[in-house]
């Protein structure tokens, strides 16, 4: 019997191990299409990505899985079997129990549309022609409702999309934490209008050349712990990240001449998600357990880095003479506390991936209020932009001039992604919590930012949050690194310390 069930587990581990394989090949051909592939041969790529998605989508739900699982499953079997593949059946059977009644042609259909419909969207966003990406969008959702039908839902609909993402959380939760939220940092927003001391910003937007921006992002990731004989840094419209195996997780960036924020802190967003799949245990290769455990917890990392750390005046402290050095000309005259207090200033902007960190959020909540509107039909996708507009002007005080600045600016939606905005903010939730658990374990991190000593805080990182990969629920890695349940109080106390600083706030 002993036997029989390592034979049973090592069938089970070779056949997801094929699948994993499938996934990086799609991961591989999407990077492919999103960064360098030339455009007259994107329609056809898309084509190869939805075959090779079906076939890996196919493997999920077959019958011989179904059959593993259920052996697997077994309470006995289970039982014996050890941690990381107790995990892979756990995941695979949500997965095979929801997927398992898609008919296998409306999900090709669903995987080309999505292919597709994110190069459409590269040009309507380019061409400013919100018209053009209507019908896709159009389609997109309602090929997402259809899921949702057969995959079945508690309460709103889109705690099904929602759970895609980061399982366990549900409109019912977040409704109330997003509006605490939303009011204190509105209410702070209103304080340092009123009485905060602004910072001269002119000189981030002076001429930084492109290749100057290149090599200082490089040395900057690099000096925090990213890999570059496991990566890359690339370019692309929307600046993005993915891990293919452990020795190969990519990440890509955007660069404007006259803004030297923009690559730099997309770059160091980017490496917080490579560096958590760089640091995840090499023994989840190939189980499909070798990802974030949610995107929640995916953007902790990411948004930790770019703002708790990266606008921290430890960090600049640490990189202004190489900085100062690369761009001498902007930087003259202005010292690290300028660049710290000028990277940290608060304006109501357009652009999303472009928002300071007090009305970042703003930006997630009117997306999610959006995208639930969407999905239950009481916003038509032709009236989105109207609605866009609208929100934009009611939360942030801005109306977009067209809709490549508005609606068309994420790619999110082009590749059917609902349900994954709100784990931005979700993000910054959780990472405030975890820096306040570092502190507490290590109180003098900071210091060593300051002395360009990073491995401190990855070690940690790792060891609280990278290396577990999906083989823990998100809420118990934050319950086990923070000692408690998801606590939107830390983030508040996060923003009211930052801004009083930096606007000098009485």
């Amino acid at each position: 019997m002993a036997q029989n069930k390592a034979e049973m587990t090592n069938k089970f581990r070779t056949y997801v191990r094929k699948m994993a394989d499938y996934k990086e090949a799609v991961a591989v051909l999407s990077w492919d299409v999103m960064t360098c592939a030339p455009v007259r041969g994107k329609e056809q790529r898309a084509e190869v990505i939805g075959m090779l998605s079906t076939e890996l989508f196919k493997l999920g739900i077959a019958p011989e899985m179904g059959e593993m699982l259920d052996n697997l499953s077994d309470t006995d079997t289970y039982e014996a079997l050890d941690p990381v593949t107790q995990a892979m059946v756990r995941e695979l059977k949500k997965e095979y129990d929801k997927n398992k009644s898609i008919p296998a042609d409306l999900f090709q259909a669903y995987t080309v549309l999505t292919a597709k419909a994110q190069v459409i969207w590269e040009e309507a966003k380019r061409n400013n022609d919100f018209v053009a990406f209507q019908p896709y969008l159009e389609q997109i959702i309602d090929h997402l409702n259809q899921f949702i039908d057969i995959w079945g839902y508690e309460g709103h609909r889109y705690n099904t999309l929602l759970d895609r993402y980061e399982p366990g959380v549900t409109v019912e939760m977040i409704d109330p934490l997003f509006a605490d939220l939303r009011k204190k940092s509105v209410e702070l927003l209103e304080r340092i209008q009123a009485n905060g001391k602004p910072s001269d910003t002119s000189f981030l937007r002076k001429h930084y050349p492109a290749q100057a921006q290149r090599e200082f992002s490089k040395f900057v990731l690099q000096k925090i712990g990213y890999d570059f004989t496991a990566g890359r840094l690339d370019e692309s419209a929307h600046p993005f990240s993915t891990g293919l195996n452990l020795g190969d997780v990519r990440i890509t960036t955007k660069i404007y001449e006259h803004d030297l924020q923009m690559a730099l802190y997309s770059s160091i967003h980017e490496v917080g998600h490579a560096i958590y799949e760089q640091n995840i245990a090499p023994e989840l290769a190939g189980t499909l357990l070798w990802e974030g455990a949610s995107m929640g917890i995916h953007e902790s990392q990411s948004r930790f880095w770019e703002n708790i750390i990266g606008r921290s005046e430890a960090f600049w402290s640490c990189f202004y003479s190489e900085a100062a050095a690369m761009f001498p000309g902007p930087f003259a005259g202005v010292s690290v506390n300028a660049v710290y207090r000028a990277v940290n200033q608060v304006q109501p902007s357009l652009i999303r991936i472009e928002a300071d960190e007090l009305t970042y959020n703003l930006h997630i909540m009117l997306r999610y209020e959006l995208e639930k509107a969407l999905i239950t039909g009481d916003l038509r996708v032709a009236d989105l932009p109207g609605a866009w507009a609208e929100k934009m002007s009611d939360y942030l005080g801005i109306t977009p001039p067209n809709d490549a600045q508005g609606v068309l600016q994420d790619v999110h939606w082009s590749g059917g992604d609902f349900g994954y905005f709100p784990t931005y903010s979700l993000g910054n939730i959780y990472a405030a919590q975890l820096e306040a658990a570092l502190s507490r374990d290590i109180p003098d991190y900071r210091e060593a930012v300051r002395q360009g000593e990073f491995g401190i805080i990855t070690r940690w990182m790792k060891e609280k949050v990278h290396r577990h990969g999906k083989m823990l629920l998100p809420a118990k890695i934050i319950r086990e690194a923070t000692g408690e349940g998801i606590n939107a109080t830390y983030l508040i106390a996060y923003l009211e310390k930052k801004y009083t600083d930096v606007y000098e706030l009485a």
